[in-house]
């Protein structure tokens, strides 16, 4: 039968128990007292006992006067069933209308059956709402990604590792509020839309404001707002929100992310350093219960320390270059592109050393890594090392391959800051439309005097697709960005 047809035949039971006086979309709550997982969990205390458990239909199997379903809810699965002289005659033949992918309501008796599935014996059961759409077919109609990134809430039912990783990223959430908090963290929100970009260095999302009749953009990153903050005397400040960045889109990038920023007034990199430590390791025993992940087949441990290098080290270490030598922009381009890695576009020689650090040395940093000691041109926010003022007092976290966090010994010194607004400016305007901005109200904020401070920021997406194994970042986002399935 052909998708409009099996939509039509689920129409018309619809029609046919409406006819029959019966609403297939329950207009009273169904107070439910137990969880499927629940009754698996505590048999065999509860055999003997009357439950009410509700769910969505995932297998119909009758047998003569007999009918077996699998009722699934939140918690997993569950047999239901149905026989004809327990619920009766008349309300046992309404199961003619009965199609998987419906919602029941299921009033019963705990029991196990004679092959020993812990089993609900229904005394009735009431429909909740009717599944017009027939689900895919063999509930394996369902594994090509994109249809399960565009049908979500289809995925979540047929597949449970997606729900898995969702109930996985709702603790990890939580058990970063949890451990922030525990230690004097005050979390804070600021704004979405903001009136200059800034705080990385990202191509912005622009919006307009009809009532102030000007231009918005939707924020790259929270750092400038949480800086402010820590001038106003918010000394343990932490926020957990969206950001958005109008790039490309990857199975490391979606336009709209989830990024954690962190920071500690009278702190520096290495505080932040021991807090990310710690706090990585407690969310794995915590929530996975181990201190070692796997992650594309590679055992990861997470206990403290994690090791520690300059980005001049692991660059040597990794091509066998000493990039610290290399002075001339022209030279690194021409180095780069001989390790395949196309420099052209860039214009300073510290982002033709990030573009290596990425391209060839980020996909062979598995074991957890701090590579700190960025130079200055690419780290406008970081205080510079005192031994070499070149370089920042700046780290990069990698695990698995991924970069997972960015940090800083925050710069609040308004003179210097001014200075490195006004190359990105230059830049800017020479079309880096990824250069950050100049913001008078920040530097304004700076010399009323910013306490020294470390700060850090983790993706919490690649954090997910890390704790969870998931290979591309649209695994771990329950909605990712996708063309309009009419454009396709």
């Amino acid at each position: 039968m052909a998708g409009e047809s099996l939509v039509q035949h689920r129409i018309q039971k619809l029609l046919e128990l409406q006819r029959r006086g019966i609403n297939p979309f329950a207009e009273e709550k169904f107070p439910r007292t137990h969880l499927a997982q629940e009754i698996k969990d505590n048999f065999p205390s509860l055999e003997g006992n009357n439950c009410k458990v509700a769910g969505r239909v995932l297998a119909i199997r009758s047998h003569g006067r007999s009918t077996f379903l699998d009722l699934q809810d939140s918690s997993g699965k569950i047999q239901i069933l149905l026989r004809q002289d327990k619920v009766g005659e008349e309300r046992y033949a309404l199961l003619e209308f009965l199609d998987i992918g419906d919602i029941l309501g299921i009033n019963g008796e705990v029991i196990k059956t004679k092959t020993g599935e812990i089993t609900v014996e229904a005394n009735d059961f009431l429909f909740l709402a009717k599944a017009l759409q027939p689900f895919p077919e063999k509930w394996h109609g369902l594994r090509e990604p994109e249809l399960r990134y565009r049908f979500r809430y289809l995925d979540l039912i047929v597949n449970e590792r997606t729900k898995d990783i969702f109930y996985k990223r709702a603790r990890i959430l939580q058990g970063i509020r949890d451990f922030l908090t525990q230690r004097g963290y005050v979390e804070v929100d600021t704004p979405m839309m903001q009136t200059i970009p800034g705080g990385a260095s990202a191509h912005p999302f622009i919006t307009h404001h009809n009532a102030l009749d000007m231009d918005l953009y939707l924020r790259i990153a929270p750092e400038l707002y949480l800086k402010r903050l820590l001038v106003g005397g918010m000394e343990k400040i932490f926020e957990l929100g969206r950001c958005f960045r109008n790039e490309g889109i990857s199975t490391r990038h979606n336009p709209e992310f989830t990024l954690l920023e962190v920071y500690l007034a009278y702190g520096d990199l290495e505080d932040i350093k021991r807090l990310t430590e710690d706090m990585l390791y407690h969310l794995a025993t915590a929530i996975l219960g181990s201190e070692e992940i796997e992650y594309r087949g590679q055992k990861i441990s997470l206990k403290p320390p994690f090791r520690c290098l300059s980005l001049y080290e692991v660059l040597k270490k990794e091509t066998g270059t000493d990039w610290e030598k290399i002075e001339d922009v022209e030279e690194a381009r021409r180095l780069a592109k001989s390790l395949g890695v196309e420099g052209d576009t860039v214009r300073t020689r510290g982002e033709v050393l990030l573009k290596v650090l990425e391209k060839i040395v980020e996909p062979r940093l598995i074991q957890p890594i701090f590579v700190e000691d960025f130079p200055v041109e690419v780290s406008p926010l970081a205080k510079r090392r005192r031994e070499n003022p070149y370089l920042t007092r700046r780290f990069e976290l990698f695990i698995g391959g991924e970069e997972i966090a960015n940090a800083f010994s925050e710069l609040n010194d308004p003179f210097d800051q001014r200075e490195r607004f006004k190359e990105q400016m230059r830049r800017w305007e020479e079309g880096d439309e990824e250069a950050q901005r100049m913001d008078e109200d920040f530097l304004l904020a700076l010399e009323y005097g910013m306490p020294p401070a470390g700060g850090l920021g983790i993706g919490i997406d690649r954090l997910v697709m890390l704790f969870t194994d998931s290979p591309s970042i649209r695994e771990v986002i329950l909605f990712p960005l996708l063309r309009p399935k009419e454009e396709e």
